[in-house]
């Protein structure tokens, strides 16, 4: 008698849009959603309620809404899928990180070289929920910033208690001329209205991420031309998941949950900045795509 086994799938799962104006998650296959109805189960009200639950994956397929047709994925519109959680970040965990920031910084740079090697890495906050913008909404570049660059970079997604439930994508806006002047500036040129995107979807993979084959792309459009592109992996990172994670947590409390950006290997060259009207386009391995439009205001 042959054993069939059935082979665990990776998931993603979705906040989404629908043309009457009601928000639902979905489970994203291939290029169709199935909406799911959480009423099912009771204190399961958001993503994030599936996300911290003991098997985020069976529950999803649980509440598999039997009642409702698959939605194209051009029928619904994408939502940054993030709930109440706190948005951070690390910096400096990938080498080419590291240089561009010592390329921008000449009162800093000893600072950055130091960080990229020393146990403690670099972790700041980043956004609240009403600070980061969702698929093809705007990403802002600062009125008094002349020097300005997306950062893509996979996006860590934890429990209350830490541990790691899923991955996004994440777009750090940065205003390095900012950042460069002063380190003690970094507040300024990271944290600010539309100053990160998350999305399009997260990622539950069946088995611990492939880091190497886990390709980041950016593609930056302007007026409809490739201005910029690059590409590196997440083997390049320099620290482990669990490592982040377990600094994060360090003497704080994350009762929402929280994401944790984990660095870029991908940094424009110096003479580029973004400008009003730009299209970023980041690409993650088995997540997707997050596209964001930039705006820029005049002073």
């Amino acid at each position: 008698m042959k054993l069939l086994v059935q082979k665990v799938r990776d998931m993603r799962l979705a906040k989404v849009l629908l043309s009457s104006g009601e928000r639902r998650v979905a489970v994203w296959e291939d290029q169709s959603l199935r909406l799911l109805d959480l009423s099912q189960v009771d204190n399961c009200r958001s993503l994030s309620d599936i996300l911290h639950s003991p098997d985020p994956k069976g529950l999803a397929n649980f509440l598999i809404d039997p009642q409702t047709d698959p939605q194209a994925e051009e029928a619904v519109t994408f939502l940054a899928p993030i709930d109440h959680q706190e948005v951070w970040a690390a910096g400096v965990t990938y080498k080419r990180s590291q240089v561009a920031r010592m390329e921008e910084s000449e009162t800093g740079a000893s600072h950055y070289d130091r960080v990229y090697t020393a146990p403690r890495p670099e972790i700041f906050f980043k956004a609240t929920p009403n600070r980061v913008s969702g698929p093809h909404q705007p990403v802002r570049v600062r009125a008094d910033s002349e020097w300005s660059v997306p950062e893509p970079e996979l996006t860590l997604i934890a429990s209350p208690e830490r541990k790691l439930v899923g991955f996004t994508i994440g777009n750090d806006m940065s205003a390095r001329d900012i950042e460069g002047e002063n380190p003690l500036y970094l507040p300024q040129a990271k944290m600010y209205k539309q100053a990160c995107a998350l999305g399009p979807c997260v990622l539950i993979p069946d088995a611990p991420l492939d880091r190497p084959n886990t390709k980041i792309k950016l593609k930056i459009s302007r007026k409809g031309k490739l201005a910029f592109e690059g590409e590196t992996n997440v083997g390049e990172m320099v620290r482990d998941f669990d490592e982040l994670l377990s600094w994060l947590g360090r003497e704080n409390d994350y009762s929402q949950g929280v994401m944790l950006l984990t660095g870029t290997g991908i940094v424009p060259p110096d003479d580029f900045t973004l400008d009003n009207g730009d299209i970023v386009t980041i690409d993650i391995t088995g997540i997707g795509s997050l596209v964001n439009p930039v705006v820029k205001d005049k002073l």
